[in-house]
């Protein structure tokens, strides 16, 4: 055999074994496990969050309103509304992702959450905010998983 004929056939020996393992990861770790750990891992962002802006069950400190009036500019929504909104956004929406209930739905409010975040609140925290846009965007698409209310009730 020529030495470049060996070549070619290590390159595709090599080849075959890479691929090989790369089916045996994307059995192992398939959708039904993503769409678990993304959907508990995009809520318990929010929903700390949300926490952080309430007292007891949804009572909104007055360091919350504050922040939405000098820190959290979102226009065209009075601070004391924007305040509620995302207190209510951020504890209720986690609880249908980690439940899988209407997960296409709730992590594309997330998305737009996220969108006005960087927009008008932290542009500089793209970095953050485009990794919690891939983690709702794979949601969006893909939906809740096997592991879900939503693949329960029957619902895509």
């Amino acid at each position: 055999m020529a030495p470049t004929t060996l070549a070619v056939n290590a390159r595709g020996s090599l080849r075959s074994r890479w691929n090989a393992l790369a089916d045996r990861v994307e059995r192992l770790i398939g959708h039904d496990f993503l769409a678990i750990v993304a959907r508990l891992s995009i809520a318990a962002i929010f929903f700390q969050s949300g926490r952080t802006k309430v007292e007891g069950f949804l009572t909104v400190t007055e360091g919350t309103y504050e922040l939405f009036r000098s820190e959290y500019k979102v226009p065209l929504i009075p601070p004391e509304i924007a305040a509620h909104l995302s207190a209510g956004v951020e504890t209720f929406v986690p609880i249908l992702l980690v439940l899988g209930l209407a997960t296409r739905l709730s992590a594309f409010v997330l998305l737009g959450m996220t969108t006005v975040i960087e927009i008008f609140v932290y542009p500089d925290a793209w970095p953050t905010h485009l990794s919690w846009a891939a983690i709702q965007l794979y949601l969006v698409a893909r939906g809740g998983g096997r592991l879900s209310v939503d693949r329960a009730l029957g619902i895509r």
